[in-house]
């Protein structure tokens, strides 16, 4: 197949660590063993991305998205760097101290939490929740009482490849009606968060929510509250063959536009997770069938030894174009329809836009798919249709 190098992106000073890095993966993931698909990391490659957007985000805490990908060689990492930690739930903030992290590090991200969990986690010492809900804030007064708390809001226009739904947030009356809630129930408001979509390649495609927020945020001080923090979420890109901007640009760019908006904020958190670690991820799998439905048909079928319930469920609706690697690049390519291996007819990855595969492709080839370090190890499935989950390794 012809295969989009990551010297495809613009030129940037990313772009030595970027194609350095994935060679080193390539070249051990292409000769190592392995029994069943297996995404392989470089956790010095988290290190090197970690730098790179810390350079440019500044006084920005990073609190790294835990759900992108937990692996233990991670997140132990990132504690020795310094870095915090967003988490989804009490797992999640389990793993995080687990390896050394300190509870002032961690937030409770998710805005829909148990009432246990809540407050088990006051009693481990997480001060920091995330509510978009009067329910969600009267359970964090009742079971983690003087907590801090920040209030996420909806965006309404978002101009990345993966917008987010209205699962989460709350429109512009709701959060600040919910600031003063905060207050009467004990709790401290102290700010705002928001995610402007997943995958946003480029720091201007920010300007719309920030413009959003930013007025929110001049409302909720005109009315008197004294925010002290704003959350500015995820959002930060990785490489999958489109151009993204270079990551240290990108989070300088983002940061010039809060303190356009914003003035000094005294905290700011990021929480970039698929920016992190995606970039630091390849999954070794193998091709285990090719076929052709009719001698009508214009596409072959190329079927994978994984697929949407063994760690690709991000290609549902094609969202994110993984990059293969095969023994045969370079050989003459045709049209071919992507699956998995399981017995699922939803278990199909690219039908939509075929992919251009090696004609010369065959069961036992060798696949590597390149930057699937973030949402594949964690979207894996336990045994649907008795497959294994995703095996994962750092080196």
């Amino acid at each position: 197949m012809t295969v989009q190098h990551a010297g495809a992106v613009a030129p940037s000073q990313s772009l030595a660590v970027r194609a350095f890095d994935s060679s080193r993966l390539e070249a051990f993931c292409a000769t190592a063993e392995f029994d069943r698909p297996t995404l392989v990391l470089d956790v010095d490659r988290v290190e090197a991305q970690y730098h790179a957007l810390k350079a440019g985000l500044g006084h920005a805490d990073i609190h790294y998205a835990v759900k992108a990908n937990p692996h233990p060689a991670i997140l132990g990492r990132l504690v020795r760097l310094g870095a915090h930690f967003d988490a989804a739930s009490r797992g999640e903030i389990e793993m995080c101290l687990a390896q050394g992290a300190q509870p002032h590090q961690i937030s409770y991200g998710n805005t829909i939490k148990r009432v246990v969990d809540i407050a088990w986690a006051h009693q481990a010492g997480i001060t920091l929740f995330a509510a978009d809900a009067e329910e969600e804030l009267e359970k964090i007064a009742e079971h983690a009482p003087g907590a801090q708390v920040y209030i996420r809001v909806i965006v309404e226009v978002s101009m990345a490849d993966w917008p987010l739904t209205r699962k989460f947030g709350c429109d512009r009356d709701t959060a600040l009606r919910l600031l003063d809630t905060a207050k009467a129930l004990g709790l401290d408001p102290v700010g705002f968060s928001f995610h402007v979509g997943s995958q946003t390649r480029k720091a201007e495609m920010w300007r719309p929510t920030l413009d959003a927020v930013g007025q929110l945020w001049a409302d909720a001080k005109a009315a008197g509250h004294e925010l002290t923090m704003l959350n500015i979420g995820g959002g930060f890109p990785a490489f999958y063959g489109e151009e993204i901007q270079a990551p240290t640009d990108y989070a300088a760019g983002v940061m010039a536009m809060v303190t356009e908006r914003f003035g000094h904020v005294p905290r700011v958190m990021a929480e970039p997770g698929r920016g992190l670690v995606a970039e630091a991820g390849m999954i070794v799998a193998e091709v285990v069938l090719t076929s052709k439905k009719s001698d009508r048909d214009l596409h072959r079928w190329v079927y994978l030894s994984i697929g949407r319930f063994s760690g690709l469920a991000e290609t549902e609706g094609e969202a994110i174009r993984y990059q293969f690697v095969t023994p045969h690049d370079g050989e003459a390519t045709g049209p071919c329809i992507v699956a998995g291996p399981s017995c699922d007819s939803a278990d199909v990855l690219y039908e939509k836009r075929p992919m251009q595969l090696p004609l010369a492709l065959k069961a036992g080839d060798r696949v590597l798919i390149r930057n699937t370090g973030a949402y594949t190890s964690t979207y894996s499935s336990v045994c649907f249709n008795g497959f294994p989950p995703l095996e994962a390794v750092a080196i």
